[in-house]
């Protein structure tokens, strides 16, 4: 497999703040600690080795061994989980939500990002050890985001109710879904190689945690990927402090909301990507995932009858620590309390809201994590680059607006010029003359020239217009075959790695589509990868 990189900013497809923090904008940078590079780290290293403590570390491990007990655990985890018990050993973390059968692409991308960055950091660091580690959004509620995934074009869709954290889900209606899958499958062996990561995930498991669990295992294990469910009162009873400072002196929301006055005052393209409550958990049972807030007396869950008198709701932090669960403001600081973490591997939404959250950090005295955005790639089959090059498009021009790319392709390859900028510049020259003619009699004549100049180049303008128009009509053949292939490599108008599932790659790479993009993707470089065969 080709990579070629392709600056971020040169996409089209990131936020302005996000493009900020990549070009390390000053006005920035008291948003977050260090910024990515392999110097950086070893200021993170110091800080972190300073600030966990020892028994967290014990914890972790042991809680994660015992999540491990039902699957094939490779060497490479298993040494990984037991090195967390270690002073020198660090985390890189990513985390996702519980897509159905990974969903996205994209879930691939940010795992593979994390593995590499650790192998480097290996590299970088010899004396540490280095783990990647995929957090399950176990506690997330949000059934529709996760309950399908795309397959060559088709919504393969697991219809069921649901309520409450979905990791702690049966998967009651998927033998459906796999009757479906494995119909449009094929035959084949890499095949059945999906047929039966897709039952053993999915049809002889407990719940939605475990089998997303297994599927993870099942394709990274042997990269040494450590997959974290901290839907776990033992987890939690160590955050319980940073849960009383949240929920009882409101601590998440007063830093926060600063927070976000100081960044939309830098730019009004800062699009604030999650505005803090007051208080920002759930309360969490199996079935139940609601807000818990503030009442005149004392504390209720929206949607229910529950009512905790402050004493009520601390005892009942003390004794069921699992029933609190953070929500997209509180789940970072969570993360970093409980894991030897170095990195937070992110998408750019995601960044985005990190970034509001480094006085949180400051306030609660944790140590604020290097983010990186996470590898993205966009991937050409061999039918799809034998077609770009006899359409002779380049592969950068495909990040364009579609009717940008027609237009550049169709001036390019049309047989009679489409660029009246000859014209133009002779135009303006004749007006020039009149200009110093109106300068030396009567200056009020200056009006009539300019405005008959705005005619006549306006004329212009539309006469390239109407040419490239009949040109597009001529060559329509030409236009639609760039647009099929712009279509199919970004569906929707939106990235691959946004709708397609890793599926339909593999039953034509195998696992060799893993091993390559491992190899080519460069975390640190920050580039979007253009990925041909």
């Amino acid at each position: 497999m080709h990579f070629q990189g392709i600056p971020f900013e040169d996409t089209g497809f990131f936020s302005g703040l996000i493009e900020d923090y990549l070009g390390q904008r000053d006005e920035l940078k008291p948003f977050y600690g260090r910024f990515p590079s392999l110097e950086a780290f070893k200021g993170q290293i110091a800080d972190k080795q300073r600030e966990f403590p020892k028994s967290h570390r014990i914890r972790v491990s042991e809680i994660l061994s015992q999540q491990y007990a039902a699957l094939k655990v490779t060497d490479q985890t298993r040494e990984n989980i037991e090195a967390l018990k270690d002073s020198k050993t660090f985390t890189v973390v990513t985390g996702h939500q519980l897509n159905l059968f990974t969903g996205p692409l994209y879930f691939a991308y940010k795992i593979l990002c994390a593995v590499k960055l650790a192998a480097e950091l290996s590299e970088a660091y010899p004396d540490c050890r280095f783990v990647p580690v995929y957090w399950m959004a176990t506690e997330d509620h949000d059934f529709e985001e996760i309950n399908h995934f795309n397959f060559r074009g088709k919504n393969i869709h697991w219809n069921r109710e649901a309520s409450g954290g979905v990791g702690r889900m049966d998967l009651e209606g998927l033998e459906a879904v796999y009757e479906t899958f494995s119909a449009d499958l094929g035959p084949g062996k890499r095949a059945d190689t999906l047929r039966d990561l897709f039952k053993n995930a999915y049809l002889k498991q407990s719940n939605l945690a475990a089998a997303t669990r297994y599927l993870a295992n099942e394709l990274f294990g042997a990269l040494g990927l450590v997959i974290i469910d901290a839907d776990e009162p033992r987890l939690k009873a160590l955050f319980t402090p940073h849960i009383e400072k949240d929920v009882f002196d409101n601590l998440g929301y007063q830093t926060v909301g600063k927070s976000i006055d100081r960044l939309e005052g830098l730019s009004r393209d800062y699009h604030i990507q999650v505005s803090p409550r007051e208080i920002n958990y759930f309360y969490l049972l199996d079935g139940m995932r609601s807000r818990l807030v503030a009442r005149e007396e004392g504390f209720g869950v929206v949607d229910s009858q529950l009512h905790f008198s402050e004493g009520e709701l601390r005892s009942e932090l003390r004794e069921h620590p699992e029933r609190f669960s953070p929500n997209v403001i509180t789940r970072p600081l969570y993360q970093e309390v409980i894991l030897p973490n170095l990195c937070y591997i992110g998408g750019g939404g995601e960044l985005a809201y990190w970034l509001e959250l480094k006085d949180y950090f400051d306030a609660s005295k944790v140590v604020f994590p290097i983010l990186l955005l996470r590898n993205s790639a966009l991937l050409i089959t061999d039918k799809q680059r034998a077609k770009l090059e006899k359409l002779e498009v380049d592969v950068k021009d495909l990040f364009m607006d579609p009717e940008r790319l027609i237009e550049k392709r169709v001036r390019a390859i049309s047989e009679i010029p489409i660029d009246f900028s000859s014209q133009r510049e002779h135009l303006k020259k004749q007006f020039q003359g009149l200009y110093d003619l109106a300068g030396k009699t009567d200056k009020s004549f200056l009006g009539a020239v300019k405005a008959q100049e705005v005619k006549q180049l306006n004329g212009l303008d539309r006469l390239e217009k109407r040419l490239l128009r009949a040109q597009k009509r001529k060559l329509t053949d030409t236009v639609s075959r760039v647009r099929d292939l712009q279509d199919s490599l970004f569906p929707g108008g939106s990235l691959q790695e946004r709708s397609r599932n890793f599926s339909e790659f593999y039953l034509d790479k195998g696992p060799a589509l893993f091993e390559d993009l491992l190899q080519g993707f460069s975390p640190l470089d920050m580039e979007f990868s253009v990925c041909t065969d």
